[in-house]
């Protein structure tokens, strides 16, 4: 019986999604060859040659166009026969047992519905991989900055409960992810992850943080920031439009417009370029 289903989203990122399967096989290769593992790699339309590299040494789902995140995922985990699903950015690699670790923890508590694993960069500090919803005294927090500096996302020193944890590193229970329909699929990148785990939480699904694991994420493998802002912003209104009132969705539309509009004009008389196209790019998705 498969227990564990890893599944591997790609886009352009051919030499670091070759190290994270590489690395997963180093550390699960018995599992896998035993039938208890699998590790399914969808490929979003990559032109960066992923695919080739990849296919010599495992079996790939290959999209014909980029789905998104959310989407990406979902077409792995419809292909997944695990009990359990982790989904795993490429930009990881593994250094230690620890889904297995995972696997036992979950087993063990069974109103533990996702599990996030704790994020390491490549100089070995602890990255935040965990983080609280997003109510409007949080969203402001976020638009100050105040995400940057700790306020909203950690990475706890202890296993613990948590709002929702990164989708870098994400196990779910595959027949609650199944009557959840998966991911949201109008969430392209970014947001999906903390609104999955909202809706586990609504089903009485709790979240929590897993400390024993070594798992290397070199962060922003595939994307940058500019992108991030964008989707953030078009995730945000989204979010707030599906889970909240209307006045908060419409309070947090008019905040997102007016940063917008502020940096655009910052942009403007300091020449900045960034700014102009970015926000002015955030200014579409909020009006």
């Amino acid at each position: 019986m498969t227990k564990l289903s890893i599944i591997i989203l790609s886009y352009n990122t051919k030499n670091l999604t070759v190290k994270c399967v590489q690395s997963v096989i180093r550390q699960y290769g018995g599992q896998i060859k035993n039938n208890e593992a699998e590790i399914i790699v969808v490929d979003n339309a990559s032109t960066d040659g992923s695919v080739a590299s990849i296919k010599s040494q495992i079996k790939i789902i290959q999209n014909d166009k980029n789905f998104g995140f959310s989407k990406g995922n979902n077409i792995g985990a419809n292909k997944a026969t695990g009990k359990y699903l982790l989904f795993l950015n490429s930009d990881t690699q593994s250094r230690d047992g620890g889904f297995l670790r995972m696997v036992e923890f979950m087993e063990k508590n069974p109103k533990i519905g996702v599990l996030g694993g704790k994020l390491l960069s490549p100089d070995g500090s602890t990255q935040a991989s965990t983080g609280k919803f997003y109510n409007l005294y949080n969203v402001a927090i976020v638009l100050l900055g105040g995400e940057r500096v700790g306020l909203i996302r950690k990475s706890p020193k202890d296993t613990e409960r948590v709002d929702w944890v990164s989708g870098a590193s994400m196990m779910v229970r595959k027949n609650v992810f199944k009557k959840l329909k998966g991911f949201d699929e109008n969430f392209f990148m970014y947001i999906e992850d903390m609104e999955l785990c909202l809706r586990f939480k609504k089903i009485g699904y709790q979240t929590y943080f897993f400390e024993n694991i070594k798992l290397m994420h070199k962060e922003l493998g595939s994307s940058n920031r500019g992108f991030a802002i964008n989707q953030i912003y078009k995730g945000l209104l989204y979010f707030y439009k599906k889970h909240k009132p209307y006045w908060q969705y419409l309070l947090v539309k008019t905040v997102l417009i007016g940063k917008a509009l502020i940096a655009v004009l910052i942009g403007n008389l300091t020449n900045n370029t960034y700014l102009k196209n970015t926000y002015g790019k955030a200014l579409r998705f909020a009006v």
